[in-house]
């Protein structure tokens, strides 16, 4: 080590040399380690981010030389070095990289938006009462195109305005509304850059995926895998059962199909056997039907006449039953006077 060197290093305040030996402390505990940009994060939402985080990921923020000096002496940490730039912090977790990035982004919140700043999206003044008197912010509504007037006491937006398009540059005057009427249209987060796990750093752009449509990829080749072992004949711990019922149905239908005399087919063979001889049977005149089949036809033949009695008009039926009373009454009368002369 030269004198300049050594110099150097004894005159590293000791409050630094702790927090290096704190920071690579830290970052060993973890199995995931991130580094994320925190430029123009407000504290307010700054806190709420880590708040929401808590208990799942931690957030440090320090020095970019004390961070340095730390990773250099963790094993493959020292590849993250060429991202410690600008305003950055650490975020530290057990979770896996794909996880961590997910959790970050979902913890983006609103924060007002700034003069100079350029819109990532439409920004719109909502229709209603803004809730403050007559008086000079009127004009100012105005000045940055919401349609604004004095009404019922107070000043009103009357119709949703835009007042700023994507890729616009805001304005001191439009900052200065929209932060009066409470309007935040600006997201920011914990931008990661990149992550350190398992002795792999991956970049921001490995990590931005699609969960939904990756998940339905990996159903559907799955399911075409499926498909392929069936269709293959190629047995796996997946499809070997399908595989075996479908095999023992086709089985089964070639042995009735071609009346093998089996003890597992007995049955079918039986039941088949009957179907057709009662088939045959029916196709037979009337008169060259067994009995049995005869009574069979008559009954059936009963109840479709009674099916069309009940599908005549109600006025018919009730004729045809007065009638037949009115003929057996007559029968009967006729009946008693041959009787007792």
């Amino acid at each position: 080590m030269s004198i300049q060197t050594k110099r150097q290093t004894e005159t590293i305040p000791e409050w630094k040399t702790q927090e290096v030996e704190e920071i690579k402390k830290w970052i060993s505990n973890h199995s995931s380690v991130g580094i994320c940009d925190v430029t123009g994060i407000p504290s307010r939402q700054f806190q709420q981010m880590r708040a929401s985080l808590r208990g799942d990921v931690s957030i440090k923020v320090s020095r970019n030389t004390l961070v340095k000096r730390a990773v250099e002496n963790v094993d493959g940490l020292d590849l993250m070095e060429e991202n410690l730039k600008g305003q950055v912090g650490i975020v530290c977790t057990d979770k896996n990289p794909f996880t961590l990035y997910q959790m970050l982004k979902g913890s983006k919140t609103p924060a007002p938006i700034n003069a100079g700043d350029v819109a990532t999206k439409q920004i719109v003044i909502p229709e209603g009462d803004t809730g403050f008197p007559p008086g000079p912010f009127v004009g100012d509504l105005q000045a940055v195109g919401a349609a604004a007037q004095i009404a019922e006491g107070s000043i009103r937006v009357t119709a949703s305005s835009v007042v700023a398009e994507i890729g616009d540059v805001i304005s001191p005057q439009l900052s200065n509304v929209l932060g009066a009427l409470g309007i935040e249209p600006k997201e920011v987060g914990l931008n990661l850059k990149a992550v350190y796990s398992e002795g792999v750093v991956y970049d921001v752009q490995s990590l931005d995926i699609d969960t939904e449509e990756y998940k339905t990829n990996i159903i559907m080749a799955m399911k075409n895998a499926m498909s392929l072992s069936m269709g293959s004949g190629y047995p796996v711990a997946q499809t070997i059962s399908t595989m075996l019922s479908n095999g023992f149905r086709n089985a089964k239908s070639l042995g009735i199909a071609a009346s093998v005399e089996s003890p597992d087919l007995a049955v079918d063979l039986i039941n088949r056997a009957a179907s057709d001889l009662q088939a045959l049977s029916m196709s037979l005149e009337v008169d060259a039907r067994p009995e049995k089949l005869k009574s069979a036809v008559k009954s059936e033949s009963i109840e479709k006449k009674e099916q069309n009695i009940e599908q005549e008009n109600p006025k018919d039926v009730e004729s045809s039953e007065s009638k037949n009373k009115e003929e057996e009454e007559a029968a009967s009368a006729a009946g008693l006077g041959d009787l007792f002369g």
